[in-house]
């Protein structure tokens, strides 16, 4: 890659909407330590994905992406050169007419498109650029609350003309990095069981409704969005009734309401709820849970906070490991691409030793 250059500081790097599917939107980890005033902490609906993107551009996760759902998106590159990386689902990418794998780490130039299209499964991927989308804080987050019209750009979904300007480069990078794809295992689509921990009000459930929850396919409904997923299936049976004094919701609270359906509470969750909560998924799974879509089904696994927590720290240890799994993309070998490649790196006099002169 060419060394960037003093223009690439002075000219601010942004990407220009070109087209956006229903659903995509501004995402940092969320807006934290409001929940007990009613404030909804927003933030990626797959946090993996969402980390995973931003640590193989460089960033923490305090840095704002761009969430697409399966509606898709495609941008424009404008203004200096930008590196950007994308992870999450099985989404097709492609920059100009080039395919790129579904996860990745690109340099943009001016005038370049990137756009993504959903693939055969998942529901959500991110696209990271360095030094995170600068768009304005509210009440310390950039994430997009849409109930609430909060973060983000107007608190809405991303919409054609749109600019997603990075926030200032103060000194030129030495080297832009090769091209990459992004190999991250703990991505990859699992029909293992998504495990839960029990409470806080599973003796609100006969011995046989808790048993049919965790013996039982149940299929994700269309109704699913960015607040909760609503499973369909066996009905499970309530001892207790169905209403409780309202109480915390945490993400991935699994609530059964009068319907005796599952309700798992996800990133735009509210923060208080006046229906039983079976239990909760685990954290390390919410990423895989997020990434279902309506039709598919899945089971549930009971397990304890002690196994939540290993799974979790593994998880992380795993995600952690991102920088170090960018392996250079291998491009098809065209006319094009050789034309465009120095393939000479030296020369050889083969009359050095004659007594011909060198012509």
């Amino acid at each position: 890659m060419a060394e960037m250059t003093f223009d690439d500081v002075a000219t601010p790097a942004r990407l220009r909407v070109l087209r956006a599917g229903p659903g995509a939107t501004i995402q940092d980890s969320g807006r934290h330590g409001y929940l007990r005033y009613g404030v909804t902490p927003a933030g990626p609906m797959d946090w993996t994905a969402f980390r995973t993107a931003n640590l193989a551009v460089g960033n923490d996760d305090r840095a704002a992406a761009v969430e697409v759902s399966i509606g898709g998106l495609e941008l424009i590159c404008e203004g200096s050169a930008l590196a950007v990386a994308f992870a999450g689902g099985g989404f097709a990418w492609r920059r100009d007419d080039a395919r790129l794998p579904s996860a990745a780490c690109l340099l943009l130039r001016p005038g370049d498109v990137l756009t993504a299209q959903a693939g055969n499964s998942g529901a959500w991927a991110y696209l990271a650029v360095e030094r995170g989308v600068d768009t304005p804080l509210e009440m310390g987050s950039r994430a997009t609350h849409l109930r609430s019209a909060m973060g983000g750009i107007e608190g809405r979904m991303l919409r054609e003309g749109d600019a997603l300007p990075a926030a200032p480069r103060f000194e030129p990078l030495s080297q832009a990095a090769d091209d990459a794809a992004i190999d991250a295992p703990w991505l990859a689509k699992d029909a293992q069981p998504f495990r839960v921990v029990l409470g806080p009000q599973d003796d609100y459930f006969t011995a046989e409704g808790l048993a049919t929850f965790f013996r039982e396919d149940y299929a994700l409904t269309a109704s699913a969005d960015r607040m909760a997923y609503r499973f369909d299936g066996p009905d499970i049976a309530h001892a207790r009734g169905h209403d409780i004094v309202s109480d915390g919701i945490a993400l991935g609270a699994i609530q059964i309401a009068g319907d005796r359906k599952p309700l798992i509470l996800m990133a735009d969750r509210q923060p208080t709820g006046g229906y039983p909560k079976l239990g909760h998924v685990i954290r390390a799974d919410i990423g895989r849970l997020a990434q279902m879509r309506p039709g598919e089904t899945c089971r549930f696994a009971a397990v304890s906070v002690a196994e939540a927590r290993f799974a979790l720290l593994a998880l992380e240890a795993d995600i952690a490991e991102t920088p170090s799994r960018l392996r250079p993309l291998r491009w098809p070998l065209t006319s094009e691409r050789l034309l465009e490649t120095n393939l000479i790196d030296g020369c050889v006099d083969a009359f050095k030793d004659s007594s011909r002169p060198f012509t």
